[in-house]
């Protein structure tokens, strides 16, 4: 009677396992019949594609070009390689000379310029703040450069720029013209084209589009110029070495800087943008102008910016074999073989 039991039981046991193999053997068939005849893909069509591949011959480069810092003659250079290397040059310009977008055209301006492939690669350049693109939502970060030149310098070109205008466009009235005041006589005199406020130009635009990088003086606004020329910008060169920064612009994207240095030097567009006529200032005017915060800010800013290109073309210089970088990397112990 007891062996009858355990015979029943084992019985039992064994038809549920075969139920059970049946089971899922009909499930498993059923799921393949599905995915083979109703989620049959076309050929050449994925379900979930790979996420596009980005490209050094596809880039985008902005250039927010400042005042009197030599950019006419960088932009002169890059207009001429633009058909040669195969790439555009858009002019941003900004409504009344504005340097900073509204919230909305920051939408606009990214957008359009991050999805409009048939103007790639593209080169922008305009006298517009730094913008963070990643801030606004996108994925894509353009390649930013720009050039800076001693503060003081470069106010004392546009003081003189505007009664004299330079040898690009020698026959336009210029704002000023006629006046013969120099920049002694001005700071003298304390008067409003002079006025150390504004030198308050560099640290804004590698600031950006926050209110506080335009109130002069502004501490915050200095650290986040300096962050930003840091972490956010590919090369930032100064006016006095242009030849290096066109150099190493060449050597690290030499798709689109083919050929730069030599037409460069040997171009006419070296001094494309060259003020008709300066006055040297005095010792005195020298001394009351740097007395002021905002030019103790703007200076401090441009010796970070000169400081960080120096290290860069250092290293750059040192990678050189025969005239060219060579790769100072390389892979190893690569898995699996």
């Amino acid at each position: 009677m007891r062996f009858y039991r355990k015979y029943k039981m084992l019985l039992l046991i064994t038809f549920s396992m075969l139920v059970f193999a049946v089971y899922v053997t009909v499930n498993i068939k059923a799921v393949k019949r599905f995915l083979k005849y109703s989620l049959k893909v076309p050929r050449g069509l994925q379900i979930f594609p790979p996420a596009p591949k980005a490209s050094s011959s596809q880039s985008i480069f902005i250039y927010n070009r400042i005042p009197k810092t030599g950019s006419t003659s960088f932009m002169g250079l890059v207009y001429d390689l633009c058909e040669k290397n195969n790439f555009y040059v858009l002019h941003l310009n900004l409504s009344k000379n504005s340097h900073t977008f509204t919230a909305a055209d920051q939408v606009r301006f990214t957008k359009n310029i991050t999805e409009w492939t048939e103007r790639r690669s593209a080169f922008y350049h305009g006298h517009v703040a730094y913008l963070d693109f990643r801030r606004i939502g996108s994925n894509t970060s353009p390649v930013y450069l720009n050039l800076v030149r001693k503060p003081l310098d470069r106010l004392i070109s546009y003081f003189y720029f505007l009664r004299y205008g330079d040898d690009f466009r020698p026959h336009l009235v210029r704002k000023k013209q006629g006046d013969k005041m120099t920049f002694d006589e001005c700071v003298n005199q304390s008067l409003q084209d002079c006025d150390p406020v504004n030198l308050w130009l560099q640290i804004p635009f590698f600031c950006g589009h926050a209110a506080q990088c335009w109130e002069p003086e502004s501490d915050w606004a200095l650290e986040e110029a300096k962050r930003n020329l840091a972490e956010k910008y590919f090369l930032v060169g100064i006016t006095e070495e242009i030849e290096s920064f066109i150099e190493i612009l060449e050597f690290s994207y030499p798709n689109i800087f083919k050929d730069a240095l030599n037409i460069f030097r040997t171009s006419n567009k070296t001094h494309l943008r060259r003020t008709n006529k300066k006055v040297l200032p005095s010792s005195k005017t020298l001394q009351k102008i740097q007395e002021s915060k905002i030019w103790q800010m703007e200076n401090e800013f441009y010796e970070f910016a000169a400081s960080n290109f120096y290290r860069v073309r250092k290293k750059m210089k040192e990678s050189l074999v025969d005239g060219k970088p060579e790769p100072k990397f390389f892979y190893e112990k690569v898995r699996p073989k």
